[in-house]
């Protein structure tokens, strides 16, 4: 497993979005329409982006062992979820709704 230290740098490459930028992203509606929902609640990339803005304001000697943790979710999502980009233009697809709810804008 990371450090957190390690953690918390692949973060940083990881969500490429700035606090305000993911705010007014996850405001949208095709935020809100992307990723998976356990019955009609908010998504689970939606609940994370709106966590990843949190962690994105905190200072870094306040973050906790669960906010470490979540850091290498995020980390993990994004990986993954880079590695099946479909081919052609991305710009409307739920693919990239879906990375950016979790703070990485691929077309950044």
């Amino acid at each position: 497993m990371s450090t957190d230290e390690e953690a918390a740098a692949e973060f940083g490459k990881a969500v490429n979005m700035t606090a305000k930028e993911l705010e007014r992203w996850l405001d949208t509606d095709e935020s809100k329409s992307a990723g998976q929902k356990d019955g009609g609640a908010e998504s689970t990339g939606h609940a994370s982006g709106r966590r990843i803005v949190e962690l994105l304001r905190t200072n870094k000697a306040d973050l906790s062992e669960d906010d470490y943790a979540h850091m290498r979710k995020v980390n993990g999502y994004v990986h993954r979820h880079l590695a099946q980009r479909p081919s052609g233009d991305v710009a409307g697809t739920r693919w990239r709704y879906s990375l950016m709810n979790w703070g990485h804008d691929p077309l950044k």
